[in-house]
């Protein structure tokens, strides 16, 4: 490949990318799924499934009002003929009422994109976006306002997606338990399948789930 295709995949890539924060959060449903392959998958925090039907739960709640936003960061592409893996750095940020108080939630990491070269207006699409979550915090909109969480239910969450995880569960969400944070085994068998999949091998049944089934067998004990 020459550096000028690469070049020109890469900006492709990096407009998928960006347009996925942009339409999502604008409620753009229609354009929003022209960046996503016909085949391709979501994974998060409250939802595993398909493209389709991540479109269609995101439609749902943000009808209902829900009130979350993506801004994103630098990314890292590798392009490997038709098929490519970015890191991109992001935060979601929630804002949702909490215990009768207004509260900000952010919580920053990567999203970690398996992309394929595709018929279409952008040449790419989004085959399986997952999220690696590295940090979160909470805080009051209005400044000193008291907040008492629930201690035992906070401390059943992940350090990356703790207070996230604490208020989707809240909101009535089931919340995946062992996910990618900043080290550990669910984030190394995520790296491998990154590379397994530029070497055209991706890995059948989701190595990463393999990974992290034990823990999430515990967590629904």
């Amino acid at each position: 490949m020459s550096q000028l295709t690469a070049s020109v995949d890469e900006a492709a890539i990096r407009s998928i990318i960006e347009r996925w924060a942009v339409l999502r959060d604008g409620g753009m449903w229609a354009e929003f799924a022209e960046l996503w392959c016909a085949d391709g998958q979501m994974s998060a925090t409250w939802f595993e499934g398909s493209a389709t039907d991540f479109i269609q739960a995101s439609r749902a709640g943000y009808e209902r009002g829900v009130n979350v936003t993506h801004f994103l960061g630098g990314a890292a592409i590798e392009v490997v003929g038709d098929r490519a893996v970015a890191q991109t750095k992001m935060s979601i940020t929630q804002r949702v009422e909490l215990h009768g108080v207004l509260v900000d939630i952010e919580c920053t990491g990567r999203f970690y994109d398996l992309l394929r070269r595709e018929e279409g207006r952008f040449g790419w699409g989004i085959r399986d976006r997952r999220v690696i979550y590295e940090n979160d915090r909470i805080v009051a909109v209005v400044p000193g306002a008291p907040l008492r969480l629930d201690e035992s239910l906070l401390a059943q969450f992940p350090e990356g997606y703790r207070h996230l995880g604490y208020a989707q569960a809240l909101g009535g969400l089931s919340v995946r338990p062992g996910l990618p944070g900043r080290s550990g085994p669910a984030l190394e068998a995520l790296m491998a399948e990154g590379r397994a999949w530029l070497g055209a091998r991706m890995t059948e049944g989701r190595a990463w789930l393999t990974a992290t089934s034990e823990q999430t067998r515990k967590f629904r004990q």
